[in-house]
Order: C-alpha cells, then sequence, then structure tokens
C-alpha cells in the first residue's frame, strides 16, 4: 500500500507525536515503509517570513518590499528556528547538522534578498515581479526546514529516510511544479523507504502566486496523483468534525467518519478547509480517497472523502460559516425582467477578482455576500454609479451541509432553530443539489447560530427528538 500524507504546521511542531503515533518505529505496531510525507513549515514559521495569516501582522516579506532592514529580521528568524531544533535533539535531532543546513539556506537567501534589491534599485525590471519572487523564496524557506529536521530524526532513529526537496533552492532549471515534482520523483522508491517532501514545490507558474498559503496541499495533491496513491491522508490538530469544537465544544462536535468531496468543497467555499479546493479537484478526478486524521488521536480512523458517497441515512454532516463576511446589495427597479441584468454587476466582480460566497435575487434586488477583506471602496463607487441603491452590511453566514440532506422539513427545521433563538435571518439560499443551505444572519449571532443548529441538527437524533426549543 502507498499512501501519501500531509502533516500541518500544529503537528509538526509537536513532532514526538508524529514520531511516536504516526510514523512509528521499525518493529512496531504499524510502522510501514511506502510512505510518502509531505510537510509544513513548523506554526509561526512562515509567519514570520511572510505576514501573520490571521492579523496579517507583517514578516520579513513586508520588510523586504518596503525597504526596511530585513537581514535583522532573518537573524531573528534563525534565531527562533533554532530554538525550534533544539525542542527536538530529545527526539534525535543531530543540532549540529541541522544548524549548518539552517544556517546556509539563511545565508543564501540574504544573498539572493540582496541581489534583487539591487535589481529593483535598477529601475530596470517590473518591481513586482521581483517581489512575487522574493516572495516565494521566503515561502521555501520553512519547509526546507522542517523536511531536513524530520529526514534527520529518522535516520537517527534507524529508519531509512530520504528528503525530497522541491524548493528547486540551487536549482536554474525553469520547471512547473508538476514537471518538477515528476523529475524529482522519478529515482525515488518510496516503498524502501520513508519519504519526506518539502510541502513548498518551486514552478515557473509560482506556487505562491497561483495558490498563496494552500501551496503545501497543492504540492500533496499532485504527488498523491502523480505516485497514483491509493491513499491519501491529511494530518491535522483536529478532526473534521459537525462542529467547531472552539464554538461548540470537544464534547459535542461529532467526528463526520464519511462524506464526499461535494460537501469538501462546500467547506471550502466558507473558508473552512478540509482541503484547498484546487488540492481535492486532481484528487477526485483520479478517484483516490482522501482521510482527514487527528494527531493527536492517532487510533481514531478520522473521517473518509471519496467520490460517489452518499450517507445511508438523511441526516446533517457539518455546521460550518464565518462571521468575516459582507452583504453587498444591489437594489434597482429596472432589472424586473431584463435579461442579464447582473451580467454588468458580474463583470464588475471579476475586474477587481472578487469571487461571492452565496448570491439571491428578487424581482428588484440581488444581494451577494462576500468576504469582508475583499471589499473595497472603489468596486463600492462603480456600483454607486451604475445602480439606484447599494447596501454594504456585516453580516455572518452559517450553512448546514451534508452529502444527503434532500429531505422534508430539515430547512424548515433549521429555520426554526434560528428563529426559537431570536436568531433574525436576512438572507437564505439553496440550491436544487441540496448539500448546503445557506443563512445570512447578524455578526454578533454567529457563535449562537452554530451552538444552536450544531445541538439540534447533529447533536440529537432527528427521528427521535423533540421538536427544537431555545439553547440554553
Amino acid at each position: 500500500m502507498l499512501t501519501v500524507e500531509k502533516i500541518g504546521g500544529t503537528s509538526m511542531s509537536q513532532f514526538q507525536n508524529v514520531l511516536n503515533d504516526i510514523i512509528g518505529y521499525p518493529g512496531s505496531a504499524g510502522f510501514r515503509y511506502g510512505r510518502v510525507f509531505v510537510v509544513s513549515a513548523y506554526a509561526g514559521v512562515t509567519n514570520m517570513l511572510l505576514e501573520d495569516k490571521k492579523t496579517k501582522a507583517p514578516g520579513i516579506y513586508r520588510c523586504f518590499i518596503k525597504g526596511d532592514d530585513y537581514e535583522s529580521s532573518m537573524d531573528h528568524l534563525l534565531k527562533e528556528a533554532l530554538q525550534i531544533n533544539e525542542s527536538f535533539v530529545g527526539i534525535g535531532l543531530d543540532a549540529k547538522v541541522c544548524r549548518e543546513f539552517l544556517e546556509e539556506r539563511v545565508r543564501q537567501t540574504k544573498a539572493y534578498l540582496n541581489s534583487m534589491e539591487d535589481i529593483v534599485a535598477s529601475g530596470y525590471i517590473e518591481r513586482d515581479s521581483i517581489f512575487s519572487a522574493a516572495r516565494e523564496l521566503l515561502a521555501s524557506i520553512g519547509e526546507a526546514h522542517s523536511a531536513f529536521n524530520t529526514v534527520n530524526i529518522l535516520q537517527n532513529n534507524g529508519i531509512l529516510a530520504k528528503l525530497v526537496d522541491l524548493t528547486g533552492f540551487r536549482d536554474p532549471k525553469q520547471l512547473s511544479i508538476s514537471d518538477r515534482i515528476e523529475k524529482t520523483f522519478k529515482n525515488v522508491s518510496p516503498h524502501h523507504e520513508i519519504i519526506v517532501a518539502t510541502g513548498y514545490t518551486k514552478g515557473i507558474e509560482g506556487i505562491m502566486r497561483e495558490y498563496d498559503r494552500g501551496y503545501s496541499e497543492i504540492t500533496f495533491s499532485k504527488i498523491a496523483t502523480h505516485l497514483q496513491a491509493d491513499e491519501a491522508i491529511i494530518h491535522k490538530e483536529y478532526h473534521l468534525s459537525s462542529a467547531d469544537p472552539k464554538i461548540v465544544g470537544v464534547d459535542k462536535a461529532i467526528v463526520v467518519g464519511r462524506t464526499n468531496y461535494d460537501v469538501a468543497d462546500q467547506l471550502a467555499d466558507i473558508g473552512m478547509e478540509a482541503i484547498h479546493p484546487n488540492a481535492s479537484k486532481p484528487l477526485e478526478i483520479a478517484g483516490i480517497n482522501l482521510r482527514i486524521k487527528n494527531t493527536f488521536e492517532p487510533e481514531h480512523p478520522g473521517t473518509v472523502i471519496s467520490n460517489d458517497y452518499i450517507g445511508p441515512q438523511a441526516k446533517i454532516e457539518i455546521i460550518a460559516g464565518s462571521d468575516k463576511i459582507v452583504v453587498l446589495e444591489i437594489h434597482d427597479t429596472s432589472m424586473v425582467g431584463e435579461p442579464g441584468f447582473d451580467l454588468g454587476i458580474m463583470k464588475k466582480f471579476k475586474a477587481h477578482n472578487i469571487s461571492y460566497i452565496m448570491k439571491t435575487t428578487n424581482a428588484n434586488s440581488i444581494s451577494l455576500v462576500i468576504w469582508q477583506s475583499d471589499l473595497n471602496e472603489s468596486l463600492v463607487t462603480e456600483l454607486e454609479a451604475a445602480y439606484r441603491t447599494v447596501t454594504v452590511q456585516e453580516a455572518a453566514i452559517v450553512c448546514v451541509i451534508g452529502s444527503n440532506i434532500a429531505m422534508p422539513r430539515i430547512l424548515a427545521r433549521a429555520a426554526n432553530t434560528l428563529a426559537i433563538n431570536d436568531i433574525n435571518i436576512k438572507c437564505v439560499s439553496q440550491s436544487l443539489r441540496q448539500v448546503n443551505m445557506q443563512f445570512v444572519i447578524d455578526r454578533g449571532m454567529y457563535a449562537k447560530a452554530i451552538i444552536c443548529l450544531n445541538e439540534d441538527l447533529c447533536w440529537k437524533n432527528q427521528e427521535k427528538s423533540e421538536d427544537p426549543r431555545p439553547c440554553q
């Protein structure tokens, strides 16, 4: 059996658990070769290199493009990364060898950035292309660090392990992402040793430009399809559950167990990614099942996502959503009966590179739900100049998702659950395929809505439970 497995940054930062519970030791139960591990950078490292994923606090990349002292920031990164190394000495990491690798990588990166800075100063080359290259270069450091450490630890524990460095750090060849993976894996034998690959892959299209912070899952997916893996596995710090455990509590978050790629796409659309949508499609087309596992519950089988799974019984699988959206509504009486009226709106959205999450219409209004981070004043100004009334309102979206929810009363029950808990529905949407019911509500009611819907639609037995009652 050949599996390709991705390990997230939080899990990598607790590598003792990964070594004990995921990889194992020769002779231990469950240990086997025939495994390729695609590793993320340790938690927080990519934030230091680029910017904080949540707060957008600047990292080294921002220092570079603003002309600030990025070399001092690189020195700070090195110090932090070496402290991470020290935490793994007790499980087999050779501090001297790994220090030398990291110091050389940082030293050479500084040299590359210095050269880029000179090129930008010359004025002969477009700044954006240089900045994009710098972002790619910086992103690669985190995965190179964690992958090198991983192989070093495995080898020092008697495990046959090989590093597959896809960062192309000193490789001048201009290859696509797929070509680099194919070329690098040409002489790799995953059935005879543990393969550890960097989550970053260098390519002429720029993996950061194409996929931004979801790039490690793209690498993971491309390796799995290239090797025709029997199964793809993602090890996360949590299960794929009926709702966010941080909101509903661990005891009320039910492990999904089985679902399909359609459901995974619905989750990705609202930012709750089981897997990046551009990574899931190749797996889906290749017919490779994806398993989501909790690093810290290794005995649990996790959740399997497959092509054609439909739940044998009608039930809600996941309650998800976001409180970081806005509703942008265009009201214009001239749209009544006007074919293609919304084409003009969509052209403006496309010009601003904005994709909507949800769209609802009536005779003279169109409401579009978008990420608040995508909203910009120029788009609103253009819409206000073209249409009678444009309204922008902060809100939240909650979704009721499942592979088999095409059943009577479930939409009414979900709406009733919100109503009896004094949560007003501003917009609602459900397509004919009936895998996702979407409700737009007041932002302040987001957590309460997730808790109540999870309790009534997932936690309780739908056949036997009483009618919904207000959450306590």
